[in-house]
Order: C-alpha cells, then sequence, then structure tokens
C-alpha cells in the first residue's frame, strides 16, 4: 500500500487528562496530518510540514474535520446485537428474558456468523474500530466473531461465556469443557493476526467455585491472555453472590479467591464497589470498565469516575451492548458525561474523547498500538464531521475552541458524525 497523508484538524493525547489540567495532555492540530505507511502511523505534525517532508505521498484532505484515534469499546456482547434495546428489565430478568434465549441460538454457526458481521459493521459505521466481546459457551461463536475481525483486519479482544450454572439447558458447560474449550481457543486465537483473547467467566453466579477454580488455573498458565467479566454491576446482584459465596469477603474476592484478579483483569461496570475492592483493584493494576448506557437502561447505578481515577485505577469506557442501547461510543461519551454530573463532576472533552480511545486502549494492555495517533501506532482511524446535524452545525458555528466545536457532537452526536474509518489505515 502506498504511503498517504490524512489531513484536518488532528486530536492526539501526550498523557492522561485526568492528570492535571485536562486539555493539557490533549495536542490540537489546527491544521494537521497524519501519515501512513503499512498500516500504521509513520508521522503525526503540521500539514504543510509533512507535505514538504513527504512529496510523493497521496493527500487525502478532510478539510476542517477532525482525525482522531478510532474508537476502542472495552465491553460489549456481539451476541447480543439483535436484541438491543429490549424493554426494561431488572438485570437478572432481564438475562433470563431476553439475553439467554437469545445465545442459545449461537450453537447454529451461521446464524453466529451472520450477527458478528453485522455487529462488525455497525461497529465501524460508529467510528469503532477495536470490539472486546464476550461470545457464548458455543466455540463456533468464538470463531465467528475472530474470523468476522480477521477478515476486516480490525483488532479486536474475545472469549468463550464459560457458565455451569444458573443458566438455562443449552447454555451451560461444566468445569472441565470450560478449560479444555477457552485453551483450545486461546492457542487457536491469541496473538493470531490482531486477536487478543480473553479467559471469560461470565460473573460469579453462572460459574461454580469449581469452573471458576480451572479458569484460574488457565489464567495462570497463560497470564499473556486477558480475562474479563462483571462485577458489582447491582445491589440484588451482589446480595445474590453473597448467598452463593457466603465465606467470601466481598464480590471481588470470589473472583480473587480462584486467581481471577490480576493487572490484566477487565472488570465490567464495578459500580458498587466496597472500599477492599477498590484498593485491591489499584493494588494488582486490574482495569475497570464503566458501561453507561447500560447503567441507565437496566437501572444499575452511577459509576464513580472521579473517585475511581482519582485512585490511580485503570478506566475503560464501553457500550455493554445490547444491556447498553446505543452501538455509538459518542453516545456512550455522553452518557458517561451525563452520569459523572449527577455526581458532581463535568467530565472535560478531552477526558471523554481519551476514555474512547486511548484509555481503554490501555485498560486492554493495548496502549501505543490501538485508540492513539501515536508514531508506530496502527493506524485505526476516525474522522468526525463536527457539522454533521444541522442542530450540531449551528452550535458548532459558534465555538471559539475545538473543545466547543467538538463538544455537541459528543453530546448529539451519532454515526451521520463518522466522516470516514480507517482500519490498519485503509479506508472502510
Amino acid at each position: 500500500m502506498k504511503d498517504h497523508l490524512l489531513l484536518g484538524q488532528t486530536l492526539r493525547f501526550s498523557g492522561d487528562p485526568f492528570v492535571g489540567a485536562p486539555q493539557d495532555s490533549a495536542i490540537i492540530g489546527a491544521r494537521g496530518g497524519v501519515l501512513v505507511r503499512d498500516g500504521r502511523i509513520a508521522g503525526v505534525g503540521e500539514a504543510d510540514d509533512l507535505r514538504r517532508d513527504h512529496p510523493q505521498v497521496d493527500i487525502i484532505d478532510h478539510g476542517d474535520k477532525l482525525i482522531t484515534a478510532g474508537f476502542v469499546d472495552a465491553h460489549m456482547h456481539y451476541p447480543q446485537t439483535a436484541m438491543i434495546a429490549s424493554w426494561g428489565k431488572r438485570l437478572i430478568d432481564w438475562l433470563n428474558t431476553y439475553t439467554f434465549p437469545e445465545e442459545t441460538k449461537f450453537a447454529d454457526r451461521a446464524y453466529a456468523d451472520d450477527i458478528a458481521d453485522r455487529t462488525l459493521d455497525l461497529a465501524l459505521a460508529h467510528g469503532t474500530t477495536t470490539l472486546t466481546s464476550f461470545c457464548t459457551i458455543h466455540p463456533a461463536s468464538v470463531d465467528a466473531f475472530f474470523g468476522a475481525a480477521s477478515a476486516r483486519n480490525m483488532a479486536v479482544v474475545a472469549g468463550k461465556t464459560c457458565m455451569d450454572r444458573n443458566a438455562p439447558d443449552g447454555l451451560r458447560d461444566n468445569a472441565k469443557s470450560a478449560y479444555d474449550d477457552s485453551k483450545a481457543l486461546l492457542e487457536k486465537w491469541h496473538g493470531n493476526g490482531r486477536a487478543t483473547y480473553a479467559i471469560t467467566p461470565r460473573f460469579s453466579p453462572t460459574s461454580t467455585p469449581e469452573q471458576l477454580e480451572t479458569l484460574g488455573v488457565l489464567w495462570a498458565e497463560h497470564p499473556e491472555a486477558l480475562m474479563q467479566t462483571h462485577l458489582s454491576e447491582q445491589v440484588d446482584e451482589i446480595a445474590w453472590v453473597r448467598d452463593l459465596f457466603p465465606t467470601a469477603r466481598d464480590y471481588l474476592d470470589t473472583y480473587e479467591t480462584f486467581g481471577l484478579l490480576g493487572e490484566r483483569g477487565l472488570y465490567g461496570h464495578a459500580i458498587h464497589l466496597e472500599p477492599r475492592e477498590v484498593d485491591r483493584l489499584a493494588e494488582v493494576g486490574g482495569a475497570v470498565v464503566h458501561c453507561p448506557t447500560s447503567n441507565t437502561f437496566i437501572g444499575s447505578g452511577l459509576f464513580d469516575m472521579a473517585g475511581l481515577k482519582a485512585r490511580g485505577l485503570s478506566v475503560g469506557l464501553a457500550t455493554d451492548t445490547g444491556g447498553g442501547s446505543s452501538f455509538s461510543m459518542l453516545r456512550t461519551m455522553a452518557a458517561a458525561y451525563e452520569i459523572a454530573q449527577l455526581r458532581g463532576t463535568a467530565l472535560h472533552p478531552a477526558q471523554l474523547m481519551w476514555l474512547a480511545s486511548e484509555g481503554s486502549a490501555r485498560a486492554l494492555h493495548m496502549g501505543g498500538e490501538i485508540g492513539s495517533l501515536t508514531v508506530g501506532a496502527m493506524a485505526d482511524i476516525t474522522v468526525l464531521d463536527l457539522s454533521s446535524t444541522p442542530a450540531i452545525a449551528q452550535r458548532s458555528a459558534r465555538a471559539d475552541t475545538l473543545w466547543e466545536a467538538l463538544f455537541p457532537t459528543i453530546m448529539m452526536g451519532d454515526d451521520r458524525a463518522i466522516a470516514q474509518v480507517y482500519v490498519a489505515g485503509k479506508a472502510i
């Protein structure tokens, strides 16, 4: 592929905007450029300088549109794509009424292939270039997702969801098959192209202690893999965990006891954390993932972004499709802003954009590889139209700064704001 130079406004980060003044970590190019070579970013800077230094490259001029890193969704469920926005249940009822019946369909590889293709195409249409997904208990569902991502050259994270209790017939495995299937899939897919495997117990209520223990053993054998699960999403869920694990100190302890607490762990939701849980997550460096549209849609609670970031926790941002009610990371950023407001914190646009890109990439231990407009990173890039609708255009026209121009798109934007997406430098 010939070198090409993308021109437009550019937004990248030199550090975490939750440390110090948020805007101080942002590097804005009013007329910037991104040089792409062999699928990676080979240069970032002022447009005139890049054009002078690389006179033979192909030029793709995006005008005054904003060139950013592709969005990184740190927690979602591709098998729930077809049932997104299902009406009004609490978590456990919602799983039993909608999720589990839908996931049984993934025993059919053709159905899994169809939904995997649909999910990834919807993600790309919304500017998301990396998804972190739970699959189902069926190994074919994992093959379908990784296969669809490979066909699009997308960096994705996924794993077979393991459940051996409190789930319907057809959606339960056992401790041995969870270990055997997960090990085989990990060895097949982890590091294959742009694929990363995550060992995936759904959550403590659907795994026996025996299954959690075997998955902890597997993670110890393959510490290079990620581990993803759910933690402290709803208060009635926490009470259920307490009944199922009466000797556990808290919810997190049901993972820690069995070797499922670690630096490469991803703990979705993490809303109602006990002080000990926050302390342990901070000590080991585990990441928590904020799923704001899901938390409001299912009525789970208000994530403590300011408090957890102040403790130094790694925080990712996610749609949690289909408990989340949108495929859009823009809508997810808007919901994160609204939840933070309810907790007394106004998140800066720089913080929101960072969470949806580099912050999530860091949570996945893929910082510098995805979610970043830095030299050497993969050229997974999203270009935003900051005047995509009449309502947004009339507001952004009054802006004196990039942040004033960008914030209306964060709050009101959707797939119409996605002017172009590049995956490994290729326009999608």
